[in-house]
């Protein structure tokens, strides 16, 4: 059986094991293993000799040792001591208040905490969990429609997958190779497009029907001092930490890594102002950065030691020669590749499509002269669809999760399409109109005089299994 052959079973195997159920990271590692011994197998060396021993260090190695990666753990941190400061239920009061004249103001409000809590702590099963505990309750006592209410809910919690200081993006950057801090800026604008679009649909919904979403009768009995005080305490002091830490980057004045450590600083400043830090939730703050961060290293070793030994074996060669055979344009590979991510985010996390069925798409996108930063602001984009798309929409199982009896995870389904629109309208907008994409780094970076803080270095390209031959 030749090697190329060997390398589809391989991936075929892989498939078969995901939906099996076994864990992703420890079935990465052990076929690459598996299979890197028969692709490297000497009778002549020992059997611990093997090259796929040597490999797997390696590449175990320049995980650990990536400075790209030292970002991850340090935003999430960030966010899990947020997210334990009890600051959700005042924010989201604030803006409620502060947007009582506005159609919609509940969902509105609701939306707009979905946004900036999605963007300071990058969880989407935080964000919708919380919101949902929080908002659906008073939505719906306040008269709001079940599906607006709680499509609001699971599609505002996903934006923290797009928009900065995203642990997404930062994965992407630390596999294609390209700058996390240029990625950052590509996402600001496709990621103010979409929230923009959410909110646009809302108001306009209730505009044309105000029966699905009933004024709230409390809050015109707060004066407007009150409301201007309920901001400046409750929505202020987090906007100013998040812009804070997105301007350090993107200005050059930290790389992200500073900007990370800066953020998580302010995220335990914030919950000591709001009196709600505590020797236990900072306990469980760092039990869960350090499980998520372990979660996505193992996700990388395995993917870097199970992707080496397929590109070796020859099947990343077999996908290449087949996607040049079909003769597709530009835009027909970026259609195709997106179809695919699309259908992957039904079973799979956002993590294991970047780290693992990504890397086969990049060698094809010098070919199609795709630039790199597009492509992964298009996946960000995409991977918006894979927690709201039934049949396996996180998101809605989120909430279903910790809503009422009475709300039907079909409802949820339904409450999700008009967002879902939403998604495609803006993937369609980036292919029209790249720009949106390419024009703030463009303008902030594509100056000589300026210089991009922590591009990613040579320990962010996965090792070539050649020089084992």
């Amino acid at each position: 059986m030749s090697g190329p052959v060997i390398a589809l079973c391989m991936l075929g195997l892989f498939i078969v094991f995901i939906f099996l159920g076994f864990p992703i990271a420890f079935t990465l590692m052990g076929m690459g293993i598996m299979f890197g011994f028969y692709a490297y197998y000497n009778p002549a060396q020992p059997f611990f000799e093997n090259n796929i021993f040597y490999l797997f260090t390696q590449n175990t190695f320049s995980i650990m040792n990536n400075d790209v990666l030292i970002s991850v753990p340090l935003f999430l941190f960030m966010g899990y001591i947020i997210e334990r400061a009890n600051i959700l239920d005042k924010l989201f009061l604030s803006l409620q208040v502060a947007l009582r004249h506005v159609p919609g103001s509940m969902a509105v409000a609701a939306l707009i905490t979905c946004t900036l809590f999605a963007t300071a702590t990058g969880i989407v099963g935080a964000v919708v969990t919380l919101m949902g505990l929080l908002a659906l309750p008073a939505m719906l006592k306040a008269g709001y429609d079940q599906k607006l209410a709680t499509g609001v809910i699971a599609a505002g919690g996903t934006l923290g997958i797009l928009i900065p200081p995203s642990i997404m993006l930062i994965v992407y950057a630390a596999t294609a190779g390209v700058s996390v801090v240029k990625l950052y800026a590509a996402a600001m604008l496709p990621g103010i497009v979409l929230a923009g679009l959410y909110l646009v649909y809302v108001v306009a919904r209730v505009v044309i029907n105000p029966a699905l979403a009933p004024k709230p009768k409390d809050v015109d009995q707060i004066g407007f001092f009150r409301a201007c005080y309920m901001l400046i305490t409750a929505f202020l002091p987090l906007a100013l930490l998040i812009l804070t830490v997105l301007g350090s980057i993107l200005f050059g004045l930290a790389t992200p890594s500073e900007a990370a450590a800066m953020g998580s600083l302010g995220g335990v400043v914030l919950a000591v102002v709001y009196r709600a830090f505590t020797w236990q939730r900072l306990r469980e703050a760092v039990f869960l950065t350090a499980k998520t961060s372990a979660m996505v290293c193992y996700l990388f070793v395995g993917s870097w030691t199970f992707s080496s030994v397929f590109s070796y074996l020859g099947g990343e060669s077999v996908i290449k020669e087949f996607m040049l055979s079909m003769d597709l344009s530009t835009l027909q590979f970026l259609l195709v590749a997106q179809t695919i991510i699309f259908i992957l985010g039904w079973p799979l996390e956002w993590s294991e499509i970047i780290i693992i069925f990504v890397p086969i798409f990049l060698p094809l996108l010098e070919h199609f002269q795709v630039d790199p930063m597009l492509f992964g602001i298009l996946i960000a984009v995409n991977l918006q669809t894979s927690f709201l798309t039934p049949p396996m929409a996180m998101s809605a199982y989120y909430l279903k999760g910790i809503a009422p009896a009475d709300v039907q995870l079909w409802t949820i389904f339904k409450g999700c399409f008009p967002f879902l629109g939403m998604v495609f309208l803006t993937i369609a907008l980036i292919y029209l109109q790249p720009q949106l994409v390419n024009w703030l780094p463009d303008l902030m970076y594509n100056n000589d005089s300026t210089s991009v803080p922590e591009a990613p270095s040579d320990s962010t390209t996965v090792m070539d299994p050649a020089f084992l031959k």
